[in-house]
């Protein structure tokens, strides 16, 4: 279909989509009223060809011709990222998994068995299939099931089935979940209620994982020492297998810390989620020949707060971001500004000589802002200007709550 579309794109590229696929099946769908096409091969490959199917077939092929074709007319026009780069391809090959329809092509007998409409060759048959493992969404009475797709990949099959979530209202504590990401550990965690009172603290920190993956980039530098010696070029696709199986650890650490989070964040009933705006964030380089810029290429803080969203929004529950400014600089008793040990990074002194550890010490100033944040904008404090002689408010610490608090009381 991508072949014949895209031969036929000079008359198809101008048609709005209700008019493409009609113009499309004219070209390769024998019908009795239409016994002569230009492509007749279609019909002889798939026997019976399933209407829906074929629609929605002729649909991807569509889309994958008309983005074909608008990046090679940017490349033509010396739009490109490099400037030798070279023009694009098309490829038809990219894994087209429709929608199975509910009775057409699927019938589901509870959650151990399915049956799905399949070609074997000559004829679409029915072929019952075993259900081997299954998540908890459909255990959810708010739940909806969709239409689910038939996903192959080189060793497996399966069901990608999505739901449409209808969380419950929930009824929260006047409490936060913060999370600091780090390097030395992956997620700090402090729970911080709104009058300042810490909760709960935990420090997530899957290090097996963690080795693992950095054991396997290690393996890379020495292959790439002893391909290329002193000088020259590494192929291209050099180490691609390793480098996908250091991409699978870090997305397994995304779903681990992620995961955990949300529990947290559930057991203590929390209003919201808090992160630091990280945003556009980029490394800066440690000393010479330290490992600083290569940790913070593992540093998975868009994935880790990208999944922690995703599980938190199917709970009903919202993440929301604060400035990242001074977070772990400021102790959070407002004594002032910490000082890092310079033999342990993960450690802080305040200025009053006390010694804490600076994650935390970030986790806990991270809350604050939250919880700040969540009052604001449920409008139950005053919106007066900032006093010049303090710092912005965006900059609070968790000393603001209790002092909040106090005043509160008086």
């Amino acid at each position: 279909m991508v072949g014949i579309i895209d031969t036929h794109w000079s008359e198809l590229g101008e048609l709005t989509t209700d008019q493409l696929t009609p113009a499309v099946e004219k070209l390769m769908h024998q019908t009795a009223k239409r016994p002569n096409v230009k492509y007749p091969q279609f019909n002889k490959v798939f026997y019976k060809f399933p209407s829906y199917l074929r629609r929605a077939a002729i649909a991807f092929s569509a889309g994958q011709v008309s983005s074909f074709v608008t990046r090679y007319r940017e490349w033509q026009s010396g739009i490109r990222n490099r400037k030798y780069a070279k023009p694009p391809r098309l490829n038809a090959d990219t894994g087209c998994y429709p929608s199975l329809y509910k009775g057409q092509c699927y019938k589901l007998h509870g959650f151990d068995r399915v049956e799905i409409k399949v070609f074997n060759g000559s004829d679409w048959v029915w072929t019952a299939v075993q259900i081997t493992g299954l998540r908890e969404r459909h255990q959810v009475a708010t739940n909806k099931m969709m239409s689910p797709s038939l996903v192959f990949n080189q060793r497996y099959c399966y069901l990608c089935v999505p739901f449409a979530c209808k969380p419950e209202k929930r009824k929260p504590e006047r409490n936060v979940t913060a999370v600091d990401l780090g390097i030395n550990t992956t997620a700090t965690i402090a729970v911080v209620a709104h009058d300042g009172t810490v909760i709960h603290r935990d420090f997530i920190h899957p290090g097996r994982d963690i080795d693992r993956r950095d054991k396997r980039l290690k393996s890379v530098s020495m292959r790439a020492s002893k391909t290329m010696g002193k000088g020259g070029r590494l192929h291209k696709g050099f180490c691609s297998k390793t480098y996908e199986k250091c991409r699978r650890i870090n997305h397994q650490i995304g779903h681990i810390v992620s995961k955990r989070i949300v529990e947290i964040a559930e057991k203590f009933n929390s209003e919201a989620i808090v992160f630091e705006n990280l945003k556009g964030w980029k490394p800066k380089g440690g000393r010479k020949r330290s490992n600083l810029r290569q940790r913070f290429h593992g540093w998975l803080k868009a994935k880790i707060r990208n999944f922690t969203e995703m599980k938190w929004a199917e709970l009903g529950g919202k993440v929301i971001e604060v400035v990242a400014a001074y977070t772990s600089k400021l102790a959070y008793d407002g004594s002032g500004t910490v000082k890092r040990d310079s033999r342990n990074y993960a450690l802080a002194t305040f200025p009053s000589g006390k010694r804490f550890n600076a994650d935390l010490n970030g986790a806990y100033n991270i809350g604050a802002r939250g919880a700040l944040k969540l009052v604001r904008r449920n409008g139950n404090e005053d919106r007066s200007s900032k006093n010049s002689g303090r710092s912005p408010r965006s900059w609070a610490c968790l000393c603001d709550l209790w002092a909040r608090g106090s005043s509160r009381l008086a």
